[in-house]
């Protein structure tokens, strides 16, 4: 039986946040925009957690509640801003939102 590691959890968090940066990167809409976010902080919070019970401590999985915490706040004000931006114009295409238009 195979045991999973430290490098396991590690390579874990790359790929998703190598799934994250395309997503960030690749998207022009906001709402995949928001998703890919997630993604990288959600990969940054694996490596956290699986760092602090390797060396034993607790300051990453604090760490890792922290990151949750500012993205849920992120999340919140995001979404909102975006239903605003849906409201206003009906799109929520990121190519529409390069004319500020009074």
């Amino acid at each position: 039986m195979m045991e999973i590691t430290l490098s396991h959890y590690l390579i874990l968090s790359t790929i998703l946040f190598a799934i994250g940066l395309v997503g960030v990167l690749k998207r022009t809409n906001l709402l995949m925009l928001f998703f890919a976010t997630e993604i990288l902080l959600n990969a940054v919070n694996i490596g956290f957690a699986a760092i602090s019970r390797y060396y034993g401590d607790l300051t990453g999985q604090m760490f890792a509640f922290f990151v949750i915490a500012i993205a849920a706040s992120e999340v919140a004000v995001g979404l909102g801003l975006l239903i605003i931006w849906f409201k206003r114009s009906g799109d929520i295409d990121l190519t529409s939102m390069t004319s500020m238009k009074g």
